[in-house]
């Protein structure tokens, strides 16, 4: 039966480049629009540019352009990029749109009307000299906790602790360096508790993972708050009707924005756009996000489209970050890599194709790892995919005149029979297990054409009819699995279905036998990947250190963590030697609920009583009771830190990459509890 299925990406900043953490979602969300397509359903797949807020207002000041101009400029080279990424939007929008503005006003006064706005005096920085209110990535200044220069408003990346900016010690506006001043400003607020019970019974059913409805189980506990939809001129977007200086806070006309592309296209088309978004609607609703941004699109999205009468998602599927080698994308290693430069020296669909091998249905991080990159692209689309092909249609071509005959032959049936699982793992979004079974499939078929050797054969008789029927049944296997690999490597399974001869690669035309078939001649179709490109690729990125930054504040959400070795704060050896560094016997280990990378350990210090400590080290030993008797080196001196898990009274010291490569340092055998360190 057929469905009528909307698909929406997160939107991009346009505020800069789209880089390799970007694409994890939207090769994501692709790959799936293009399984529900071959399947015969009626999809569409919409994206936008997030063009709102005070960073591109700044950005653009300092370029000396119009705002619009940026974020045209932004546009242009982002479609490009998705483009060449072979991302098929059916239609690509801006939130700063005629559109956006319709519906983020819609939007705003039906739950006005029902009484779901307040107004409330909020009391913030303001910057004497930009004359302007800071948003908390607008200040920085000295830690409240441990003390480290330069932290954003919000929160510290060194020692991890959340804050208020009026926390902060010294204070600084980043756009100007002036002190910021307190003000005190009316501001708007959506009245988010209102909808606890509708929120609580949707995020409950069905519509999100279930990490994350276990997440949101813990924000429910900890009390809904009302929702800052307001701010304060000057900004760059929609003014709130009925006002003259406050504007939409650019994530609520955000994911509005995804309503505005689809009217957009509606437009072009002469869809009806109330049959989508009407709560009546029986066409399905998806949106793929990074679980950066879960929080706004599992929370408030939901609960301001039921206030103003609109549908709700079936479902919100999160992803993780894209870390590179094990780590944080890094400048100055050259892991921070931009789409473009990507594409200056490689194949978009070896990307597509790695990515796909390690996507599931969970919301995990993943690693682009470029030497499993370099082998499994290799191995996995040269070695067992192309080879099909490739050692086939040498001898169709010399001896057979092209021509395939019809064959039957139990491993073609078990590649048909095979769809069914395949279909259901892309369906469910478990595209790594598709990927195992779908190259398990083609190591058979490897394994059977070494056993029939048509090359030994083509040297006694390159006429042998044996040769021709080895080689169609090998071809009529290679279609399924190009069949099968089309939502992820379409531009390599069209170069195949032209060398096949075939014009429809959905999921229900494989299982009409090709038969006696003239082929195309075979053209090269994919090329390895030389260690050289993965090198130029990491030199591009490392010489983008000597452009000027692109932007002076993070995006709102990329997708990804990022470092760069070259903002290091260093310290000098006086501070070093403040580090009370001890010997720790770790004397129970387990996992937090709720929490996906840590462990609770308890450590005797040689103290009266053991210390409670988390550490995210739960990748690497996710039994954490082969730990228990391990002597470890603890930060006996760090400050308590208080997590909604508890309080962690120090920290212990671990080497590596990160995630399931970290190890726990060990002391010298027969250090004690409470040992220094030295």
């Amino acid at each position: 039966m057929s469905r009528r299925i909307l698909v929406t990406s997160a939107l991009p900043y346009a505020n800069g480049s789209i880089h390799l953490g970007h694409l994890v979602e939207y090769i994501q969300t692709d790959i799936w629009v293009r399984f529900q397509r071959a399947r015969g359903h009626e999809v569409y797949y919409v994206c936008a540019d997030d063009a709102h807020g005070t960073a591109i207002m700044l950005k653009a000041e300092d370029r000396g352009i119009t705002p619009e101009d940026l974020i045209a400029e932004v546009s242009a080279e982002h479609q490009r990029d998705f483009a060449d990424f072979h991302i098929a939007f059916d239609q690509y929008h801006s939130t700063h749109s005629p559109e956006n503005r319709h519906y983020a006003e819609l939007i705003y006064r039906r739950n006005r009307d029902k009484g779901h706005i307040d107004t409330a005096s909020v009391r913030q920085f303001y910057d004497p000299e930009r004359q302007l209110f800071l948003a908390d990535r607008f200040i920085k200044g000295e830690c409240p906790s441990c003390h480290a220069k330069d932290q954003y408003g919000d929160s510290c990346e060194q020692c991890g602790a959340t804050y208020s900016p009026t926390d902060l010690i010294q204070p600084y506006s980043t756009i100007s360096g002036a002190t910021p001043i307190l003000r005190d400003s009316d501001h708007y607020f959506f009245r988010l508790p209102d909808f606890r019970e509708m929120l609580e019974s949707w995020t409950r059913g069905g519509h999100l993972q279930q990490e994350v409805s276990n997440k949101l189980d813990e924000w429910f506990e900890a009390g809904l708050n009302p929702w800052d939809i307001s701010r304060d001129a000057p900004y760059f977007g929609f003014a709130i009707p009925d006002t003259t200086d406050k504007y939409f806070y650019v994530w609520l006309d955000a994911p509005i924005g995804y309503m505005a592309s689809f009217d957009a296209l509606c437009q072009r088309t002469g869809m009806n756009f109330s049959d989508w978004w009407s709560p009546e609607s029986h066409a399905e609703l998806y949106h793929f996000i990074g679980k950066d941004i879960v929080y706004f699109h599992a929370l408030f999205w939901p609960a301001m489209l039921h206030g103003a009468d609109f549908r709700l998602p079936n479902g919100v599927f999160a992803h993780g970050f894209l870390t590179v080698n094990g780590t944080k994308m890094s400048k100055s290693r050259g892991t921070f890599i931009k789409a473009r430069t990507y594409l200056d020296h490689l194949n978009p669909e070896a990307l597509r194709y790695y990515f796909a091998a390690k996507l599931s249905d969970r919301v995990e991080d993943i690693d682009l790892n470029l030497e499993d990159f370099i082998a499994r692209v290799n191995s996995d689309l040269v070695g067992k995919i192309v080879n099909i092909a490739s050692r086939c249609a040498g001898f169709l071509f010399k001896g057979f005149n092209n021509q395939l005959i019809a064959v039957q032959h139990p491993l073609v049936d078990s590649l048909m029979q095979a769809g069914t699982a395949i279909a259901d793992s892309y369906e469910e979004r478990q595209f790594s297990r598709a990927i195992r079974d779908i190259m398990a499939l083609a190591d058979r078929v490897n394994q059977w054409l070494d056993q029939e050797k048509p090359w030994s054969l083509a040297k006694v008789d390159p006429l042998n009819p044996h040769i021709q029927e080895v080689c169609s049944i090998s071809l009529e296997c290679y279609r399924q699995l190009i069949t099968y690999l089309a939502p992820v490597i379409p531009k390599l399974a069209q170069a195949s279905a032209d060398f096949l001869n075939i014009g429809d690669l959905s999921w229900d035309a494989r299982m009409t036998p090709l038969g006696n078939h003239t082929l195309n001649p075979f053209k090269p179709l994919f090329q390895r990947i030389d260690p050289k490109q993965i090198e130029a690729i990491l030199e591009s990125s490392r010489e983008s250190l000597n452009t000027p930054l692109e932007t002076t504040t993070p995006p709102k959400s990329t997708h990804t963590a990022v470092s760069d070795a070259a903002t290091l704060d260093l310290i000098d050896i006086d501070t070093f030697r403040k580090l009370d560094l001890r010997v720790g016997t770790i004397k129970t280990a387990e996992h937090v609920k709720g929490a996906d990378k840590l462990l609770r350990l308890m450590v005797d210090l040689g103290e009266e009583n053991p210390r409670q400590i988390f550490a995210g080290i739960r990748q690497a030993y996710d039994q954490p009771e082969t730990l228990v008797g391990l002597s470890v080196v603890v930060v006996a001196n760090l400050a308590p830190r208080t997590m909604k898990f508890g309080v962690s009274e120090g920290m212990v010291l671990a080497a590596g990459p990160g995630g399931k490569d970290i190890f726990l340092i060990h002391p010298d055998h027969g250090a004690l509890p409470g040992m220094k360190v030295q």
